[in-house]
């Protein structure tokens, strides 16, 4: 995947469309990332424990890694993941609008 824990992305359709969050989890094998603050769901937690407060929680609810495009840090554009291959024979991830090195 292209997308990795820790990016900034904004989200492609949907209805968080235009959104931008910072990338909580990433589960590759079924293409599905976390972002914080997008597709928000409603769960009601009953309590556990005695003096543990039951209610209505919000929670982050996994959407696909396709809906979503990086944000270059350098130009604060949302780009397409690409990679280069340096000199000295690594993999590095690049801005297909600026170049620069993510």
């Amino acid at each position: 995947m292209k997308i990795k824990t820790g990016d900034t992305v904004v989200i492609l359709s949907g209805k968080d469309k235009g959104k931008e969050g910072k990338v909580l989890s990433v589960d590759p094998k079924n293409r599905k990332i976390i972002v914080e603050g997008i597709n928000i769901a409603y769960k009601h937690q009953r309590p556990r424990r005695q003096g543990e407060e039951g209610g209505i929680v919000k929670m982050e609810t996994p959407i696909y890694a396709c809906k979503a495009m990086r944000v270059c840090p350098k130009c604060e554009k949302p780009t397409r993941g690409a990679y280069k291959i340096l000199d000295d024979g690594t993999k590095s991830r690049v801005c297909k609008k600026c170049g620069e090195t993510i």
